[in-house]
């Protein structure tokens, strides 16, 4: 949709989402300086604001503050040409977002990214039962019109340099509706 209030966007939004250690931050930087969209991280707008609401002993991380978070990006999105990153997409409003992007990875290959990154017992193995059972895809697609979402393979390089030009292609050719 690219209506935001009163506002007729003229570049579009796209949120590039999936399971951590998919890709989604270097893909999102790579589209970002190619077509020159505005990069959102939304962990690092999160931490930045301090947009948190407690600690979660479990996972060892901090609560995201929905509704902080929400407001706290709700005008550059109204503007247009964001690429937001995250790796949950049902917080944000439907209205947002002209593509959802959602990375996918092999398990196997997931697996040994988040061990480098030092993820270990449940957060590691809830993160590799998420991208197993779809877990953010299927939200993507419960979230938004099944013709926005869009399924990405982020195995190799080359998948990185595909789906930088299929989300690029997409932002060039996407139009305004009003």
């Amino acid at each position: 949709m690219a209506s935001g209030g009163n506002r007729v966007r003229t570049r579009p939004n796209i949120l590039i989402t999936g399971t951590p250690g998919t890709g989604k931050t270097l893909t999102s930087s790579e589209v970002s300086e190619r077509v020159g969209l505005r990069p959102v991280d939304v962990g690092k707008v999160a931490k930045e604001g301090n947009l948190y609401e407690g600690w979660d002993e479990l996972y060892q991380c901090p609560i995201l503050d929905e509704d902080k978070v929400i407001d706290e990006l709700e005008e550059i999105l109204l503007e247009g040409g964001n690429a937001v990153e995250y790796h949950s997409s049902d917080l944000f409003p439907e209205r947002w977002f002209d593509a959802v992007f959602v990375l996918r990875t092999n398990n196997t290959i997931l697996y040994d990214r988040l061990q480098k990154r030092g993820y270990s017992g449940k957060k590691l193995t809830d993160n590799i039962q998420c991208e197993i059972f779809q877990t953010i895809l299927e939200e993507a697609k419960e979230s938004y019109s099944g013709s926005i979402v869009h399924e990405l393979h982020s195995n190799v390089p080359e998948d990185l340099e595909r789906n930088v030009d299929i989300i690029c292609h997409f932002v060039q050719e996407w139009t305004p509706q009003s």
